[in-house]
């Protein structure tokens, strides 16, 4: 095997390793389960097992280290979205951002997702990602696109149940979460036509179940 690490102490080199690292077990993942070995990740990236370890302790971590890198790039939309004029359609450009992000790798909720949930570092994002969805919400109430009683937490949560609600069908139509992206926009549009029948969810508590 030939190790791409050609100077270890390059901190450009540890970068190019890991964006390797990443590519490989995203793909890895995604076609055999969570129980892949680190060792065939590996052997995917061109790395060296030892330089695997090296960035990811254990295959907890390299995960996490996946699922963070979708949380930070819908939080990095959000938060330019933020400056947009029609908060409205920032709305929509960030949850059309999500759900196709989400449709694109249609093995990471179920593969890379549920099992990073249980990683802190994944948590404290993911709290991250509805505190900065609130602040564009809320921009979007103040100018009357969107009802009153929606809150980021929904719309973070929506993002997915769209995507579960097209996941049957994107074989046959992958552009089908569309339609339902829609739908979902058209309910969330001021003014409800009728309060909606339950409080709005706190972020979500995503600590492990006490044994």
């Amino acid at each position: 095997m030939t190790d791409r690490t050609t100077a270890p102490g390059s901190r450009a080199d540890m970068m190019r390793n890991r964006r390797h690292l990443l590519t490989a077990a995203t793909e890895a993942f995604a076609e055999c389960g969570v129980d892949v070995s680190m060792s065939e990740i590996a052997q995917r990236a061109g790395l060296a097992k030892g330089t695997v370890f090296r960035h990811f302790a254990t295959k907890d971590d390299l995960l996490a280290a996946i699922m963070l890198q979708l949380l930070e790039r819908l939080t990095a939309s959000a938060t330019r979205l933020q400056q947009a004029d029609d908060a409205g359609e920032a709305l929509r450009e960030f949850m059309t951002t999500g759900v196709e992000a989400l449709a694109g790798d249609r093995a990471f909720c179920e593969v890379i997702g549920r099992p990073s949930l249980q990683h802190a570092q994944v948590r404290d994002a993911i709290g991250g990602l509805c505190a900065t969805v609130e602040l564009l919400t809320d921009r979007a109430k103040e100018q009357g696109h969107v009802r009153d009683d929606v809150t980021g937490t929904d719309v973070v949560l929506l993002l997915g149940g769209i995507h579960q609600t097209a996941l049957p069908l994107l074989d046959t139509h992958p552009q089908i979460w569309r339609r339902y992206l829609d739908l979902t926009l058209d309910g969330l549009r001021a003014p409800g036509t009728r309060t909606l029948p339950h409080p709005p969810p706190a972020r979500p508590n995503l600590s492990p179940p006490a044994p």
